[in-house]
């Protein structure tokens, strides 16, 4: 399945089993999700869902993966 994985800033596709744990695809690609809101297609992800595979979450054919960071507006 095709994965287009990042941030709300920087994005790359990805060729991905289903049964990938996307919290081992974040990490290869270094995406730190310690910051920021995990979203797959649009949706918040909810805790726990990290440790679960693509199929789990019911995506096997394409989906984004993003971190989205909220810019600091330095107040």
């Amino acid at each position: 399945m095709k994965v287009t994985i990042g941030t709300n800033h920087d994005r790359k596709d990805r060729i991905v089993e289903p049964t990938t744990i996307l919290r081992d695809l974040l990490e290869e690609e270094k995406v730190d999700y310690a910051i920021g809101i995990l979203h797959l297609d649009g949706s918040a992800l909810e805790k726990g869902d990290i440790d679960k595979s693509f199929a789990d979450l019911g995506k096997t054919d394409r989906c984004f993966l993003l971190n989205v960071v909220k810019a600091d507006d330095g107040t």
